[in-house]
């Protein structure tokens, strides 16, 4: 059996920040068979700045008292999903960071309702490479909550 030093494992659930959402204390779900990450978006209107495509929308987070924070994004895309329980829709997609335990990287995230999931946010294969990952689907919370820029946020500072 070979053995990777170099790689960070990550739990079937990690905390994570979007701070370019300025979202903060996320509980996501690390989901290897899907391909790209999700977050749970309600209220999502396209609109256009300076000439690109961008998308307003309320993004959810919390489980026992729901908390809607407004968010806007330029759209990278428009993908065609097929969901877990085989129906296809057209989601938008956008590009954000991603703070995991002490790394930073950019993510492509599909807004959709998953409201009625105990998730708001999947993070996908596509992600766990980019931020070369491997999961431990035994563990959870494996990495620290990240503080690379939730303390910035809170004072403002860079």
């Amino acid at each position: 059996m070979k053995t990777f030093d170099q790689l960070c494992v990550v739990g079937l659930n990690e905390w994570i920040d979007l701070p370019a959402l300025g979202m903060i204390g996320l509980r996501a779900k690390i989901d290897t068979g899907a391909s790209t990450s999700c977050l749970h978006a309600s209220d999502i209107q396209p609109f256009q700045r300076d000439g690109k495509d961008w998308v307003r929308f309320s993004a959810h987070f919390g489980t026992l008292v729901q908390r809607r924070h407004p968010c806007e994004a330029q759209v990278v895309a428009v993908k065609t999903i097929k969901s877990s329980n085989g129906q296809t829709q057209s989601r938008y997609v956008i590009l954000t960071t991603l703070a995991l335990g002490d790394r930073v990287w950019p993510v492509n995230f599909t807004l959709a309702c998953r409201k009625s999931m105990q998730y708001r946010v999947l993070l996908g294969a596509k992600a766990l490479v980019a931020g070369q990952l491997v999961v431990n689907p035994a563990l959870k919370y494996v990495q620290e909550k990240p503080l690379s820029y939730s303390s910035s946020l809170s004072t403002g500072t860079p």
